[in-house]
């Protein structure tokens, strides 16, 4: 089965990918793994992106499909994958499909979390993050057992520097207007998948599973 995730900063992408993961055994594959990963093993088109990276630059999309090829091309995607953050504008939405094709692969579901804009900066602006492990809580929604230290590792939590009102309301209206034309794209191939992400976290993973296996 091969899933894309959809879904604005802060609407619980990463907490659900991890029930899919476990529920139907394939792997969670975000760009930012597969650059870590291409640039790790020093594949040709990591080793490209890095260029750019280390200017300071965007990697244009031809090098981050490549990535994406290379990533897809791994023996545990065999089975079907979960992308996310992949594509974010409709030209790499249609190089996906081309790359997809080239594969004999295809997409099976668009899943898009739906979260009002103002819940959104709400759940933004009170995220914390593990400095050791990188656990994500929120001061209200999901706080941890003692203040300012993570449940999982005891390490210092901390508020990234972009997660004020701000630049969170920058970047929400940033990924609402390049990725409108995306759902239009994708509701008219009949694959975009909507589901209410202001539910509890559960009824969110009972939605998704129920339309993955449906």
């Amino acid at each position: 089965m091969n899933i894309l995730f959809m879904g604005p900063p802060g609407a619980g992408k990463g907490t659900q990918a991890e029930v899919i993961v476990n529920e139907f055994g394939i792997p969670h594959i975000s760009t930012g793994d597969a650059f870590r990963l291409a640039i790790k093993q020093g594949t040709p088109v990591g080793i490209k992106a890095k260029e750019y990276m280390d200017q300071g630059l965007l990697v244009p999309d031809d090098v981050t499909v490549g990535i994406v090829r290379e990533r897809l091309q791994q023996s545990d995607c065999e089975k079907g994958f979960l992308l996310d953050g992949f594509p974010r504008t409709l030209s790499q939405a249609e190089a996906l499909e081309d790359l997809l094709s080239g594969l004999g692969k295809k997409l099976d579901h668009v899943i898009n979390l739906k979260v009002d804009r103002n819940k959104l900066l709400a759940r933004l602006t009170g995220r914390r993050i593990c400095k050791s492990c990188g656990s994500t809580y929120h001061v209200i929604f999901n706080p941890p057992v003692q203040e300012g230290v993570c449940d999982k590792c005891g390490g210092e939590l901390y508020q990234r520097s972009d997660d004020n009102e701000e630049s969170v309301g920058t970047r929400l209206d940033e990924y609402i207007n390049k990725t409108a034309p995306l759902l239009n794209f994708y509701e008219d191939k009949g694959l975009l998948r909507q589901v209410d992400g202001e539910q509890e976290i559960g009824a969110v993973s009972t939605e998704i599973v129920s339309i993955l296996r449906g």
